[in-house]
């Protein structure tokens, strides 16, 4: 439930529009919905403004459906990350509607009421391997209300690549830098620009890469101020934040 949602259950008990009991009803299951198995919460978008968000690793496919139809039902998107076809026939069996997204390993349901959009969340990959993390990011950065968009293959060994998108860069309220080996996109793209960056390593390279150690220390160690990072794969993570980065970016804008 959102606090628009709230604000116009509580007008209509006051104007008398509403029973307290129907009210009652329709606020029962807050602050979670305890499935057994799981407690969805339910009353995040009220205080943070996001979704909770399924990690799909490790969870049985009915057990995905069913945090995602409890999501679904209080009108909140759907988001399940880190899954993949045995979950999605699942939760579609259920919400009809849902989609599954196969780069981005990602199960997605608009909710009742489509977010507005805000902001603008620019997502680079230093290749083509690190496309699936990327997407992730992306997906989950337009699925929270912003505005994003991907540019692939832009790494440092070819950097008159990178340097062929600054306009692209300079639109952007916030930059998502996706890339394994030795990870060092990142510091060269805060070398350049006036946006913050979040750095996403990926266990994409060879033996020493270490499956993204590698590139994680070395966006850790970074000189270039502005990089904030975020774990090894995780461009669910950095998709998030982007989102609310964009989001505040946006509100400032329009003062």
């Amino acid at each position: 439930m959102r606090v628009s949602e709230v604000r116009d259950l509580l007008a209509q008990v006051a104007d008398g529009e509403l029973p307290v009991d129907d009210a009652v009803h329709r606020l029962r299951y807050q602050p979670f919905d305890d499935l057994g198995f799981a407690r969805v919460d339910t009353h995040r978008p009220l205080r943070t403004g996001m979704p909770e968000v399924i990690y799909g690793a490790s969870k049985a496919p009915e057990q995905v459906a069913a945090i995602a139809t409890s999501i679904a039902q209080h009108g909140q998107p759907v988001l399940v990350t880190k899954t993949g076809l045995q979950a999605f026939d699942a939760v579609r069996a259920r919400l009809p509607n849902a989609e599954f997204h196969p780069d981005a390993r990602m199960i997605t349901h608009a909710g009742h009421v489509p977010p507005e959009r805000h902001g603008h969340v620019l997502v680079l990959t230093g290749g083509t391997s690190d496309k699936p993390i990327a997407a992730e990011a992306e997906l989950t950065a337009h699925m929270l209300g912003a505005h994003a968009s991907t540019i692939h293959d832009v790494g440092v060994a070819g950097i008159h690549r990178l340097l062929a998108q600054r306009e692209p860069m300079e639109a952007a309220d916030v930059i998502v830098a996706v890339a394994g080996m030795e990870g060092a996109l990142p510091s060269v793209l805060s070398g350049l620009i006036d946006r913050p960056v979040i750095a996403v390593p990926t266990s994409v390279g060879y033996g020493a890469s270490l499956g993204g150690l590698t590139a994680l220390l070395a966006m850790l160690s970074g000189c270039a101020p502005g990089v904030s990072v975020v774990n090894i794969d995780n461009g669910f993570g950095a998709g998030y934040q982007a989102a609310l980065i964009a989001r505040r970016s946006a509100s400032q804008d329009a003062k």
